[in-house]
C-alpha cells in the first residue's frame, strides 16, 4: 500500500496514536560539539527497553536526500548515517538492546517489486540527466547564470542492494561505529547491540520480527518489554500489531508533503529544473552569511503508539451477540489481514478497493455484518480460513459496480471544481502588470542581485504608458476568453490548446460502464473474460498470495521461491469457490545468493556493480537471458494520473533460465566477489561493563569451535547460539576506521561474536497471542477522543508520553521585552543583540492573576540594556534574569546578587523531587510563541514549572572577566570533552 496514503488515513482516523517527540539537541562548548548524554532519563517521559532500526529507511535519505544537497562522496554518506543513528538513539534511549537490520536477499515475491523500482529509478535517472543537460544548454545560450557543473559521478541508488561493494563497506563502517559508541558513549554502556547486515538473508523489518517472535517463544522472555521500531514503511504498523506485544511503539520522521527541493542546476529553491531561468542567487543575510543554510528545518520525529491503536481497534471491532466468544487479539489479526486487500509489497490491490476511498472502513463494515454468519474469525496465528474469506469477498463483489460508478462521479466532480477554479484565477488576474524595472518585488528583495537597475527611468516610464494606452478598454459587458482576456465583439472560435481541461490518459477499460469485467481481462491480461480457466488461475494465484503474505507476517517466510506471476489483481466478485483451493507451499526452499539477486533485480544500466562476465549477460545480444533486461518498457497508468503510480510492465525473471546462465560465469568470480556472494548472519557486540563481556572473551580464549548457548541471565533473557567470528572485534586490539576522516580506536574494550536466533522445526507455529504475565498498558483514550469533531480547532498531537505535560509560559511583560530583542529582519539567532531603549521597563509591570491561574515565568522589573542568553534565560550584559515562580517565592524579585554563594554551585534537584504545577481552571490558552519556546531548549521540558538552575531559581551569573563560570552540574559524571568531540569514561 502507498505509505503516504495509508499513514494519512490512519492519522486522521486514529489521531491519538501520534505523539510528538521531545528531542534534546547537542550543545557546543568552545567550538566542540558535546553529544547528548543518553544515559539520563528520557525527556519523553517513557523508558524503552529495545530499539530496532530498519536501516534501509536511514540509508536512503542519508545517501541521496531530497530536501538538501547530497553528500559529495561515500565517506560523507557514512558520517551522515552515523549522525542519523545518534539522533535516533538520543531520542529513544534504549536500555537493553539495539538491533540494526539491513535488507538482505529478499524472497522472490519481494524481488518483483524491487526489480520494478530499480528499473524505474534507472530510467528516471537517465531521463533527468538528459533533461538537465538540455535546460543547461538553453539557459547558457540565452546568457543566463549557472554555477559551474560539478564533475562527479552520479550516485546510483541501486547500489543499496545486497552484494554490492557499497553494502559491504557499509557493514564495515557500522562495525566501527558500534565499537566507537560502546567504547565512548555512556548511553551505550550496558547495551547489547546486534548487527544484521546485508549478508544475512531477509528484509530488515522481517529479520527484526523474526527475532522478536523467536525470543517470545523462550521461557526467559520478559512479556512486558517495551519495544521501539524505527522505520517509515506502512507495513511496520501491521508487523507491530502482529507481535501481540502490549508495549510496542514506532518512531518515524513526520511526513510532510511538498517539502522544498533545490533545483538541480542552480541549487536554489522555489522551482524545478524545467522551470530554471538561470537567475543569480539572491543574497541571504546582510553579508551573505546564510548562503549555505537551507530554508527547510530539520525533520521532526513522531511516535506511533500501537497500544493506543489497539484501544481504537478494540472499540471499533467489538461486536455484540456473536455466536462465538469475542477475542480482541483475533479481531486485530483479521483487521491486519483485511488491510492486505488495499495493497502491499507483494500483491497488487483489488481494483475496487482504494485506500483513499476508505476501502478499509468499507471492509470493516462488511466484516462486522458477515462475521455473524462465518461462525468464527478469518485468521488464526497467520493461517487463513478461506471459506470465511470467500464470504467477505463476495459481499464486496456485490457492491463493486456501484464503487466504480461512484469513483467516476467523484473524479468528474473534482475535475469540474478544478476547471472552475482555474477560470476564476485567470479572470481575477490584473489586466496589466508593470514589467522591467517597475516589476513588483517582495519586500526586502529590491536590492537583491536579481533586481534590475534603471538605466533610463524616463524612457521606461514612457514605454509603460504607451503600452497601457494601447490596451483596449474593457466594458462591463465585455465577454472573456478562456485565458481571462477580453474577446472581440463577434467572438472567436475556441482553439483546442485554449481548453482548460488537462489531457487525461486514455482509459480503455471504463470500469464505470457496463461490460467492465470483459474489457478489464481483455486489456490487462489479453484474454477473453469468458475464459473461466484463466480467471480461476489468476484468482488461485492471488489467494495463494494472501496466504503467503499473512504467513510471512506471523510465522516467517513460508517459501523463498513463491511469487505472484501477474501484474494485475482479479475482482472481488471472482473469489467464488476459493474454499477448496490449496494454500500450502513448497518446503525447504533457499534464498538467492546476493549476486544472483542483483542479476534478478538490476537493469543493464546498473551492471557496473556486477563482475564483468556477469555484466555481459545483461547487454550482449547473444545472451540467453537478454530478454530479462529491456532497455525501455511500458508503464500502464492503470487509471492513475502520474507515471510513478502506474504499473511497470517488465518481464518476470525465470529462475531456472537465470541459474543455468550463471553456471557458465561462476568460475570467473574473484575471491573477494565470492566472499560478497556468500550468505552471512548476525553479529553481537558488548562493551566491557556488560555481564556478557567476560563470558564471550572466555570463549575466544578457549577457542571453542561448537556453538554455545547464550546465558539468558546475563543479557535480559536473550537466548540463542554463540559462535566465534573470524573477523571479530576484540579488546586491546586497534579498530581501524574505514572512514579516513574518523580516528582509529586504539584503546578498544569491545568484543563481538556471531549470534544465531533460537531454531525451531519448520512446521512450528508461533502463537499470535498475548503472553502470560503481560500487563496491559493503562488506557490512554478518554471519551473526548472518540468525538468525531474538534469544535473547529485543528487537532494537534501531544508532546511526549505524559499527557499532563504543560509547556513553558511567559507573561505579557516578557513578550513586550522580547519584542525589542527578537530579530525583525534576517537575524541569525533566536534573540538578536540589539538592546531595547533605556529605561523602558520601570516599575512593576506584573498583572493580576486570573482566578485559578497557575504561576507563570516572569521577567524582573529592572530596566536593562542586554539580551537573553539562549539556554539559561540570563541577560548577557547585566544581572537581569528570567526565573520560574513557585508558591514559595510568588512575590519575590531577586537578582543573582541576592543569591547565596553556595546556591550558585548547586545543580537542579533530582526529577523525583521536582514538584509539578498544573494549570488551573481559567488559565490562558497556550500561545503559539509559548509552544515554540518549549521546543527551543529541551532543558525546559522536564523542569516545567520549576527552577531553571539551582534551588534558588536563578541561572549562574556571568563572572567579572566576561566568561561563564565552569562549574560541575549534578549528574555530570565525566569530564569536559576533548577536542575530538567524544568523551571517554572508565
Amino acid at each position: 500500500m502507498g505509505v503516504p496514503a495509508f499513514f494519512r488515513w490512519l492519522s486522521r482516523k486514529y489521531p491519538s496514536i501520534i505523539v510528538n517527540c521531545v528531542e534534546e539537541k547537542p550543545k557546543e562548548c568552545n567550538g566542540v560539539k558535546i553529544p547528548v548524554d543518553a544515559s539520563k532519563p528520557n525527556p519523553n517521559d517513557v523508558e524503552f527497553d529495545n530499539l530496532y532500526l530498519d536501516m534501509n529507511g536511514i540509508i536512503h535519505p542519508c545517501t541521496h536526500p531530497e530536501d538538501k544537497p547530497a553528500p559529495k562522496n561515500e565517506d560523507e554518506m557514512m558520517v551522515a548515517i552515523f549522525e542519523y543513528i545518534d539522533r535516533l538513539f538520543s531520542i529513544v534511549r534504549p536500555r537493553r538492546l539495539l538491533y540494526m537490520a539491513i535488507d538482505g536477499v529478499a524472497p522472490r515475491a519481494k524481488m518483483n517489486q524491487q526489480r520494478s523500482r530499480r528499473f524505474r529509478a534507472s530510467k528516471e535517472g537517465m531521463e533527468a540527466a538528459v533533461e538537465k543537460q538540455r535546460v543547461r544548454e538553453e539557459i547558457l545560450a540565452k546568457g543566463g547564470f549557472l554555477p559551474p557543473e560539478e564533475i562527479k559521478e552520479r550516485f546510483d541508488s541501486n547500489c543499496i542492494t545486497p552484494g554490492t561493494e557499497f553494502m559491504d563497506n557499509l557493514a564495515k563502517c557500522l562495525r566501527y561505529y558500534i565499537a566507537d559508541r560502546l567504547n565512548n558513549d555512556p548511553g551505550w554502556k550496558n547495551l547489547t547491540v546486534i548487527l544484521s547486515d546485508a549478508s544475512a538473508p531477509g528484509e530488515g523489518e522481517h529479520k527484526i520480527m523474526d527475532y522478536i517472535r523467536r525470543q517470545r517463544a523462550q521461557p526467559n522472555h520478559d512479556p512486558n518489554t517495551h519495544h521501539c521500531l524505527c522505520g517509515a514503511d506502512a507495513d511496520l504498523i501491521m508487523l507491530g500489531l502482529a507481535t501481540h506485544e502490549p508495549n510496542f511503539t514506532i518512531i518515524r520522521e513526520e511526513f510532510k508533503p511538498n517539502k522544498p527541493k533545490p533545483c538541480g542546476l542552480c541549487n536554489q529553491f522555489g522551482h524545478e529544473v524545467k522551470d530554471c531561468e538561470g537567475l543569480p542567487r539572491e543574497k541571504k543575510g546582510k553579508h551573505d552569511e546564510l548562503a549555505d543554510s537551507l530554508p527547510c528545518a530539520e525533520g521532526e520525529f513522531i511516535f506511533l503508539r500501537l497500544n493506543v491503536l489497539r484501544e481504537y481497534l478494540e472499540r471499533e471491532l467489538t461486536m455484540a451477540s456473536l455466536p462465538f466468544t469475542f477475542d480482541v487479539e483475533r479481531s486485530i489479526d483479521d483487521w491486519v489481514f483485511m488491510c492486505f486487500f488495499v495493497g502491499n509489497d507483494f500483491l497488487p490491490h483489488l481494483p475496487s478497493l482504494e485506500i483513499r476511498e476508505n476501502a478499509i472502513d468499507r471492509l470493516v463494515n462488511i466484516y462486522k455484518n458477515v462475521v455473524h454468519k462465518t461462525g468464527g474469525y478469518l485468521t488464526e496465528s497467520g493461517y487463513v480460513n478461506l471459506q470465511r474469506v470467500q464470504m467477505i469477498m463476495l459481499a464486496v463483489g456485490e457492491v463493486e459496480d456501484s464503487i466504480f460508478k461512484k469513483r467516476k462521479d467523484d473524479e468528474d466532480s473534482f475535475r469540474r471544481r478544478q476547471k472552475e477554479k482555474r477560470k476564476r484565477m485567470k479572470r481575477d488576474q490584473p489586466a496589466f502588470t508593470p514589467s522591467g524595472i517597475l516589476t513588483p518585488h517582495a519586500l526586502g528583495s529590491r536590492n537583491s542581485p536579481g533586481s534590475q537597475v534603471a538605466s533610463n527611468p524616463r524612457q521606461a516610464a514612457y514605454e509603460m504608458r504607451m503600452q497601457n494606452n494601447s490596451s483596449p478598454s474593457i466594458s462591463p459587458n465585455t465577454s472573456f476568453t478562456s485565458d481571462g482576456s477580453p474577446s472581440p465583439i463577434g467572438g472567436i472560435k475556441r482553439k483546442a490548446e485554449d481548453s482548460d481541461s488537462e489531457p487525461e490518459p486514455e482509459d480503455n477499460v471504463r470500469l464505470w460502464e457496463a461490460g467492465w469485467k470483459q474489457r478489464y481481462y481483455k486489456n490487462k491480461f489479453d484474454v477473453d473474460a469468458a475464459d473461466e480457466k484463466f480467471r480461476r488461475k489468476v484468482v488461485q494465484s492471488y489467494v495463494e498470495g494472501l496466504c503467503w503474505v499473512l504467513r510471512y507476517y506471523y510465522q516467517g517466510c513460508a517459501s523463498w521461491k513463491w511469487y505472484y506471476p501477474f501484474h494485475y489483481a482479479p475482482f472481488a466478485s471472482d473469489f467464488e469457490g476459493i474454499a477448496d483451493m490449496p494454500s500450502d507451499f513448497e518446503k525447504g526452499t533457499k534464498p538467492f545468493k546476493p549476486l544472483e539477486q542483483l542479476m534478478g533485480v538490476f537493469p543493464a544500466a546498473s551492471g557496473n556493480f556486477l563482475p564483468p562476465s556477469w555484466r555481459k549477460l545483461m547487454s550482449d545480444p547473444d545472451s540467453s537471458i537478454i530478454d530479462f533486461y529491456p532497455e525501455d518498457f511500458a508503464i500502464d497508468l492503470n487509471g492513475k494520473k502520474y507515471a510513478w503510480q502506474g504499473v511497470a510492465l517488465l518481464p518476470f525473471v525465470d529462475e531456472r533460465r537465470l541459474r543455468a546462465a550463471l553456471e557458465e560465469v561462476y568460475p570467473d568470480l574473484t575471491p573477494e566477489e565470492t566472499r560478497r556472494n556468500s550468505l552471512g548472519g548476525d553479529v553481537l557486540f558488548v562493551g566491557k561493563h556488560h555481564p556478557l563481556h567476560d563470558f564471550i572473551l572466555e570463549l575466544y580464549q578457549t577457542g571453542s569451535t561448537e556453538p554455545v548457548d547464550v546465558p539468558p541471565e546475563l543479557c535480559h533473557g536473550i537466548q540463542g547460539k554463540f559462535s566465534l567470528d573470524e573477523e571479530a572485534i576484540l579488546p586491546d586490539q586497534i579498530v581501524c576506521s574505514p572512514v579516513p576522516m574518523l580516528r582509529d580506536l586504539t584503546q578498544n574494550t569491545v568484543v563481538s561474536i556471531n549470534f544465531k536466533d533460537p531454531q525451531f522445526a519448520e512446521d512450528y507455529i508461533f502463537k499470535a497471542v498475548m503472553l502470560p504475565g503481560a500487563r496491559k498498558p493503562a488506557a490512554v483514550l478518554k471519551p473526548s477522543d472518540w468525538e468525531k469533531s474538534s469544535n473547529g480547532r485543528q487537532w494537534k498531537p501531544q508532546l511526549g508520553f505524559n499527557r499532563d505535560r504543560r509547556p513553558v509560559h511567559l507573561d505579557q511583560a516578557a513578550f513586550r521585552t522580547l519584542g525589542h530583542v527578537m530579530p525583525r529582519g534576517s537575524g541569525t539567532g533566536i534573540y538578536s543583540n540589539a538592546a531595547p531603549p533605556p529605561a523602558t521597563y520601570q516599575g512593576n509591570l506584573y498583572r493580576p492573576l486570573l482566578r485559578g491561574q497557575a504561576q507563570i515565568p516572569k521577567l524582573m522589573s529592572r530596566s536593562h540594556r542586554g539580551s537573553f542568553h539562549k539556554y539559561h534565560g540570563e541577560c548577557v550584559s547585566c544581572d537581569y534574569t528570567i526565573y520560574k515562580e513557585t508558591p514559595g517565592n510568588r512575590n519575590m524579585e531577586l537578582s543573582p546578587n541576592d543569591m547565596r554563594p553556595q546556591d550558585s554551585w548547586r545543580g537542579p534537584p533530582p526529577l523525583f523531587q521536582q514538584q509539578r504545577f498544573d494549570r488551573g481552571v481559567g488559565a490562558e490558552p497556550l500561545l503559539p510563541w509559548n509552544r515554540m519556546l518549549q521546543t527551543q531548549n529541551a532543558a525546559f521540558q522536564p523542569n516545567q514549572y520549576q527552577m531553571l538552575a539551582g534551588p534558588g531559581g536563578y541561572p549562574p551569573r556571568r563572572d567579572d572577566r566576561g566568561g561563564r563560570q565552569g562549574y560541575p552540574r549534578e549528574g555530570r559524571k565525566y569530564p569536559l570533552p576533548p577536542p575530538s568531540g567524544r568523551y571517554n569514561w572508565n
